[in-house]
């Protein structure tokens, strides 16, 4: 199904086979491209972007940070994110948007500033695969031995993909130690963020996340945060020390691809519930407002544009 999807390619929507670029390009090389994976969903309108305007600005940030020159606006790339999701045909599933250096290039610097920007769409099969969760949605997860990207090393803050090695062996390390996930602490050794989530605890009902600094600007966790103060639940950022894994009465990933990730297995640890009331009530609110059925949210999603008269 994948090859016959229609990808938007430097300006243009193209067919998927069009969407290459040659192996010595300086971001396949140097890893400098930079990305967004973003979700939509089904609503009762029909399919809706979530809060495709912050994943805009993210990618904005990236680029300025990386001081890599867009050639899109951010109206621009908002319609051909839509655009394309609406030539999909999909109702929901997730977006990749890249923004990359086609050009071939032997150094470390690319030879131009201005990029090139992709878009691709995905079911949730094709994006996500076979999932390691238990029946009721649960993983476990480890701590691993890789520290999470210093911020005095490189920009955290930038969604590029060779950040990412570090998540990645993080993961490799949880699956061959026999876990789903891993938890990753700081240079400093407080609790940071799984390797490509970021992380949540429950404790006397209270939400418990990293503060930033150390941890992406996630939006994920910055939408929870605001959903969980509309709940009235209490919230807490700041540096949390690991052994509140050993304390917390609940504890969840979240991201892009699995809005609530309730973890059961923290090291030899087993929570007593997991999903537990307060993260199944969150994520009752979050299906809600992904389906177009809060109010108080809908301006959180962005549908496809009309039919052409």
């Amino acid at each position: 199904m994948m090859k016959e999807r229609v990808v938007y390619l430097n300006g243009a929507y193209r067919s998927w086979d069009e969407a290459n670029v040659h192996i010595m390009s300086h971001s396949f090389g140097r890893g400098s491209a930079i990305f967004e994976v973003i979700g939509f969903h089904e609503t009762a309108a029909g399919p809706a972007v979530f809060r495709l305007d912050e994943h805009v600005s993210r990618f904005r940030k990236s680029a300025l940070l990386l001081e890599m020159e867009p050639p899109l606006t951010d109206e621009e790339l908002l319609d051909a994110v839509l655009q394309t999701v609406k030539r999909s045909g999909l109702k929901s599933g997730f977006i990749k948007v890249f923004g990359f250096y086609p050009e071939i290039s032997f150094t470390i610097l690319s030879p131009q500033k201005r990029f090139q920007v992709a878009v691709f769409v995905f079911s949730p099969g094709e994006a996500l695969g076979e999932r390691q969760e238990s029946a009721n949605g649960s993983v476990t997860a480890c701590v691993s031995r890789w520290r999470r990207l210093d911020p005095e090393t490189v920009p955290i803050e930038a969604k590029v993909a060779a950040n990412y090695v570090n998540g990645m062996v993080a993961r490799m390390e949880s699956r061959n130690r026999g876990f789903d996930y891993a938890v990753q602490l700081d240079t400093q050794g407080f609790i940071a963020e799984g390797g490509t989530e970021s992380l949540f605890l429950v404790r006397d009902g209270s939400l418990l996340t990293p503060s930033l600094g150390t941890v992406l600007h996630s939006i994920t966790r910055k939408s929870l945060l605001e959903i969980a103060e509309t709940m009235g639940m209490k919230t807490f950022i700041g540096r949390l020390n690991p052994g509140l894994l050993d304390e917390a009465d609940e504890i969840f990933f979240s991201g892009t691809s699995t809005k609530l990730l309730p973890v059961r297995q923290v090291e030899a640890r087993i929570l007593s519930e997991a999903p537990g009331p307060v993260t199944r009530s969150i994520a009752a609110r979050v299906e809600a407002i992904t389906a177009g059925r809060d109010e108080r949210f809908r301006g959180w999603l962005f549908p496809l544009p009309p039919p052409a008269q």
